[in-house]
């Protein structure tokens, strides 16, 4: 979740390479000492180089449906939240950690048990976005891969304890009132790690093959 001004200590070093490259081939050709002139023009590029360099690194962009905030040196995560567009950082003392925070699919297929211990598999599709405003917290405790991290996990549990709930009968007859169990068990559980579903649906069931031909 980083871009191109991320790395202000490399453009810098790049920048005085060629800048040392640039002086060393002017001075070499004359055999003497340079005039004074040309020490000043090169001191006043050099100096403009560098305005130049702390102009552009002090700059990053948000794009549209992206989120940023910032990780100071000194003060850590900072709880501010920048929206889109062109935004002023402190060169080396400040990154930005870029969120994107439009809703994404995640589909995961569990494995589990029914009350009457018959064996079924489910895949559970989920549309999931991070909590604008709990950004900071959220890099906090589970960084910028907070969906691998959290998303498997909750569902199957969610899964397993729902189904187990209901005979492999009843998620044909009654497979509303379970989409909409897992749902809600799905929604509360995700507020919890910060995150918000905009969508949770059963897209795939399947029994075992002795269910499915008796």
């Amino acid at each position: 979740m980083s871009n191109q001004w991320n790395n202000p200590q490399q453009q810098m070093d790049q920048f005085l390479k060629q800048m040392r490259r640039g002086f060393n081939m002017g001075g070499s050709g004359g055999g003497g000492r340079p005039p004074k002139g040309a020490i000043g023009a090169t001191g006043a590029l050099v100096a403009l180089g560098v305005l130049a360099w702390g102009f552009s690194a002090s700059l990053y962009n948000v794009d549209g449906g992206h989120r940023a905030i910032k990780y100071s040196r000194i003060a850590g995560v900072k709880d501010e939240i920048y929206g889109e567009g062109t935004h002023i950082r402190l060169p080396w003392l400040e990154t930005p950690i870029i969120y994107d925070v439009r809703a994404k699919p995640t589909s995961i297929q569990s494995l589990t048990g029914t009350k009457d211990l018959q064996m079924v598999n489910i895949t559970c599709r989920v549309l999931s976005r991070p909590n604008q405003e709990k950004l900071p917290k959220l890099y906090r405790t589970l960084g910028t891969n907070y969906d691998e991290r959290v998303l498997p996990s909750i569902i199957n549990e969610v899964l397993k304890s729902v189904v187990a709930q209901f005979n492999a009968s009843q998620l044909i007859t009654q497979r509303d009132r379970v989409s909409r169990l897992i749902r809600d068990q799905l929604t509360k559980r995700a507020f919890l790690f910060n995150l918000v579903l905009d969508d949770v649906s059963l897209t795939h069931i399947t029994f075992s093959p002795e269910f499915a031909s008796a």
